[in-house]
């Protein structure tokens, strides 16, 4: 019964965290800002500490299964 749940959490983590990553990649190759109204020197490693910590809740989540 929690197989469903748990590969779906891990689904949306993935996604989630593989989509931040690669727009604060493009955004930052690009010069643009990353978040309106933030200094790029925080905005750029918040957004990819925050892709990287749902890319390791994905992670978690699939070996828990």
């Amino acid at each position: 019964m929690e197989r469903g749940p748990a590969i779906f959490a891990a689904a949306v983590f993935l996604l989630f965290g593989t989509a931040l990553l690669v727009w604060t990649g493009a955004r930052a190759w690009h010069r643009a800002p990353v978040a309106e109204g933030v200094r790029p020197v925080v905005a750029v490693p918040l957004a990819v500490l925050a892709g990287a910590g749902s890319l390791a809740l994905g992670v978690w989540c699939l070996r828990h299964i």
